[in-house]
C-alpha cells in the first residue's frame, strides 16, 4: 500500500513578484470575501492594489519571501526522513505549490491523508483548503482515496510543542516575572456569530496549553488571550492585541497560537509592528515565541494525526 500525506496551508510569497498573486488569490477566496462573482474579483483587485506596496515592503524586511515557505519545506523534508510508510507533500492555498500541480502526483497512491496545518477549524482556512484539494482530486477521480480532519488543537504532542516554544522564548529566565499572551489571528465577529467554531477552538487550545504549562510547573504572572491582524472597518474578535498590550506591566511573551508555521504575521507583524507598539507603551521586555515549525513535538503531532486517520480504514 502506498500512502501519501498532504500538508495544507495558506502559503506565502516565494518572492516579491508573488506578493500580488498571494493577495489576489486570498481576497478572491469566497470564504474570505463573501460577495458573489464578479463583485468579489473587483473587491480583491481593489484591496490588492491598495495593500500591494506595503505588503511588498514588509516581505522585503523578511528577505523577499514569506518565512512559511522555508519552514514548510524543512518540515516536509524531515517528515520524509522519519516516515517509512508514507510520502509527504505540501499544498499551498494562495501561492505555489497549488493543488492543481500537486494532486496529479498522487494519482498512484492508495491512500491520501490531507492534514490541515490549521489547528483550529474555520471555514476561512480549513474548509477553504480542504475544498480546494478535493476539487482537483475529483477531477482526477481520486477523491475517494482522501481522508482528512477538522482540527487538532487538543492533541497532547501539539500542546507540548507550544510549551517548548514558550520556554525557549524565556531563555532560562523566571516565567513568574512575565505575562503570557496567546495571540490568535483575528476573524470578523460576524463569521463567528454565524457559527464558525474558530474562537471556541482557540479558547479550548489555550486551556489545553495552560494544563501543559501547569504539568511542567511553569507559572506566569498572568495569562491572556488577544487577537491580531484585523483588517477594515468591521468588528473583529476582541480583545485586540494592541489593547491587551496596554494592560501589561513590564515583561511579556507573545505566543502566536493560530499558527503552526512562522509567517509574515509572526515575523513581521508580531516581531516588528507590535514590538513598536510595546516600546511606545513602555513595556521593558517584549518577546515573541516561535511557532512549532519543524519542532520534534510538532512532527510527532503530524505523525499521530496520520496514524489516527490510517486506523480509520
Amino acid at each position: 500500500m502506498k500512502n501519501a500525506i498532504v500538508l495544507m496551508n495558506m502559503g506565502g510569497p516565494n518572492n516579491l513578484d508573488e506578493v500580488k498573486v498571494f493577495l489576489t488569490n486570498m481576497f478572491n477566496d469566497k470564504y474570505i470575501i463573501g460577495a458573489p462573482q464578479p463583485i468579489r474579483a473587483m473587491i480583491a483587485w481593489l484591496i490588492t492594489s491598495k495593500r500591494l506596496g506595503e505588503a511588498q515592503e514588509n516581505y522585503s524586511l523578511l528577505g523577499g519571501m514569506s518565512p512559511i515557505v522555508g519552514h514548510t519545506k524543512r518540515l516536509v523534508r524531515r517528515l520524509n526522513r522519519v516516515l517509512d510508510d508514507a510520502d509527504v507533500f505540501h499544498v499551498m492555498r494562495y501561492t505555489p505549490p497549488f493543488a492543481d500541480e500537486v494532486m496529479p502526483k498522487l494519482k498512484d497512491y492508495d491512500n491520501i491523508y490531507a492534514i490541515p496545518m490549521y489547528p483550529h477549524y474555520s471555514k476561512t482556512t480549513t474548509r477553504s483548503s480542504i475544498e480546494d484539494v478535493m476539487k482537483y482530486a475529483k477531477k482526477l477521480k481520486i477523491d475517494h482515496k482522501i481522508k482528512t480532519l477538522d482540527s487538532f488543537y487538543d492533541n497532547e504532542s501539539y500542546n507540548k510543542a507550544i510549551v517548548e516554544r514558550i520556554v525557549e522564548a524565556l531563555k532560562g529566565e523566571d516565567s513568574k516575572d512575565f505575562e503570557l499572551i496567546f495571540s490568535g489571528h483575528g476573524l470578523p465577529q460576524k463569521v463567528v456569530d454565524k457559527g464558525d467554531p474558530y474562537q471556541k477552538h482557540i479558547l479550548a487550545n489555550v486551556e489545553a496549553a495552560k494544563k501543559e504549562l501547569a504539568k511542567q510547573g511553569i507559572e506566569f504572572k498572568k495569562i491572556h488571550v488577544a487577537y491580531q491582524s484585523r483588517l477594515g472597518p468591521l468588528e473583529w474578535l476582541r480583545p485586540y492585541l494592541d489593547d491587551k498590550l496596554k494592560e501589561i506591566d513590564s515583561k511579556v511573551v507573545i505566543y502566536p497560537i493560530s499558527f503552526t508555521v512562522d509567517n509574515s504575521e509572526t515575523e513581521c507583524e508580531l516581531d516588528i509592528e507590535y514590538k513598536e507598539v510595546a516600546d511606545e507603551l513602555g513595556i521593558k521586555d517584549y518577546r515573541v515565541a516561535k511557532a512549532p515549525n519543524h519542532n520534534e513535538h510538532f512532527m510527532n503531532t503530524i505523525i499521530e494525526l496520520y496514524n489516527d486517520l490510517n486506523k480509520e480504514k
